[in-house]
């Protein structure tokens, strides 16, 4: 199921988008959960990155297409924004927040078509990586656990270390340890959950990353540690 929104203050232009979103789905057996909002101050207020894609007017009343969407990428770098406008002045501004694309009032059912199916195949390769849900700062943020190297235990709290930065969030520890242990994630210490893709080497209390970090290893969590690293290499 695809969690699809349109955000349109013209009911008529609203209906449209609904009827082309039900002919897409029935045409290439795709399964939407479609919700409608009449305006971007709507779609704002208490967003909590619950959509897949968003169909977005850029000019509406209280809050247009372009402001909405940049308060959303600030809590949302994932989610597929698609832009519905009356004019390509605005449509081209929506690179800065990351948008898909967009179509032209009156909408084409042939180019909607052709970004529905581009944006459903991003939602589809997406589902199929491994992500996690963290709080930071008031944000909720979703991590690809493919960039993440390890999780530290740091008092009540956790750094989740990823490629591009680390992460603060709430403990404890073990929560991770329990989300990930079926995705090629092991403790080698009481304060260490590791990925063990990113493993170079174990050599006497080290475990050696490849982004050169050293992790102690526990003489107790070492059998454990060395089980599931040679079952993740298998």
């Amino acid at each position: 199921m695809i969690n699809i929104c349109i955000v349109e203050d013209e009911l008529q232009q609203a209906e449209l988008l609904k009827n082309y979103i039900e002919n897409y789905a029935k045409s290439n057996d795709v399964e939407f959960n479609i919700s409608y909002l009449p305006d971007g101050i709507d779609l704002v207020d208490e967003y909590k990155a619950q959509f897949d894609i968003i169909l977005l007017d850029i000019q509406m009343r209280h809050l247009d297409g372009m402001a909405a969407a940049e308060k959303i990428r600030k809590v949302d770098s994932d989610v597929i924004i698609i832009f519905i406008t009356s004019t390509v002045q605005y449509a081209v501004q929506g690179y800065a927040v990351d948008a898909l694309g967009y179509v032209l009032k009156p909408v084409p059912y042939t180019q909607f078509e052709q970004l529905i199916d581009k944006a459903t195949t991003r939602v589809k390769a997406k589902r199929q990586r491994v992500y996690i849900k963290v709080s930071v700062d008031d944000k909720q943020l979703k991590l690809d656990c493919d960039d993440i190297y390890y999780i530290e235990s740091q008092r009540n709290n956790v750094i989740v270390h990823c490629k591009e930065q680390d992460y603060v969030t709430a403990g404890p520890l073990k929560r991770f340890e329990e989300m990930l242990a079926t995705h090629g994630f092991s403790k080698c210490h009481n304060a260490y959950v590791v990925n063990l893709s990113y493993v170079e080497a174990v050599q006497k209390e080290e475990v050696l990353l490849s982004n050169d970090t050293a992790l102690p290893i526990s003489r107790a969590k070492k059998k454990e540690f060395m089980a599931a690293l040679t079952e993740d290499i298998l």
